[in-house]
């Protein structure tokens, strides 16, 4: 990592939330394509999920243990073979270039349905917090310290996890399986509230507050959100979210 981007410490990203820096001009706004003000300035009521899809992906922000075991593991590569991580964040990807810039990030969660200030604020403490991270070593020196690069999003990954992404960023569905089979009492391909606290604590990994924060607020998010009319988790909303398809399913049924 460049040491000009050294890694931002999350807590005190969150209190810079609020005053976002000014995102720089991304490549679509200096050829004057993909222009975006018109529906930026528009007022959008939260989709059910997004909040907890946020969560998800703040969730890579937290934590340092698998971020240094990673950085040792060559990812795979995105052009034909990507990762079910890197599938999670190439849904803000808008140019496709593997670089998730400020910019994109906003307009990724406003397309999911969050509000102008919540979707800035957001995309400040992602993009400051997880850019460095995975910015690689031969990046251009102009670029962005806050740009994500898509490849090494598995550099983020964070401690007290399900192991459903390895660490590549790989989805592992025995860990999803195994997640249901052994705190799904109730229903065989669901989880109750009660259920979910009992995962939540059984991943706890000793001395990883981070790890434990981040864990209980993306899945507490996702089960206020998403559950069933029944109170439960369901085992395919689970699924759509480690590989980001339920960011499409949000943003098709906005437009």
């Amino acid at each position: 990592m460049n040491a000009a981007c050294a890694q931002t410490d999350p807590v005190h990203v969150r209190a810079r939330a609020h005053t976002p820096p000014t995102p720089r001009r991304t490549r679509r706004q200096e050829t004057g394509t993909g222009a975006t003000s018109g529906r930026m300035g528009a007022r959008r009521r939260p989709r059910p999920g997004a909040a907890a899809l946020l969560l998800l992906l703040l969730a890579v922000t937290f934590g340092t243990r698998y971020a240094a075991a990673a950085a040792g593991v060559a990812p795979a590569p995105v052009a034909g073979g990507m990762t079910e991580l890197q599938k999670h964040v190439a849904f803000f990807d808008r140019d496709h270039d593997g670089i998730v810039t400020f910019d994109e990030t906003y307009q990724g969660l406003r397309d999911v349905g969050l509000g102008a200030v919540t979707a800035k604020a957001s995309a400040a403490l992602i993009n400051a917090a997880i850019g460095p991270k995975t910015r690689p070593d031969n990046a251009n020196s102009s670029s962005s310290c806050m740009d994500i690069y898509v490849q090494n999003i598995q550099k983020g990954k964070h401690g007290s996890d399900t192991g459903a992404y390895d660490a590549q960023g790989r989805f592992v569905p025995a860990k999803l399986d195994e997640m249901f089979a052994k705190h799904a009492k109730t229903a065989p391909n669901a989880m109750a509230k009660d259920e979910l606290d009992a995962m939540l604590k059984a991943n706890r990994e000793s001395n990883d507050v981070n790890g434990w924060v981040a864990a209980k607020a993306e899945w507490e998010m996702l089960y206020d959100l998403a559950k069933d009319k029944d109170g439960r988790l369901q085992k395919d909303t689970v699924r759509a979210v480690y590989d980001g398809a339920l960011f499409y399913q949000l943003a098709g049924k906005k437009g």
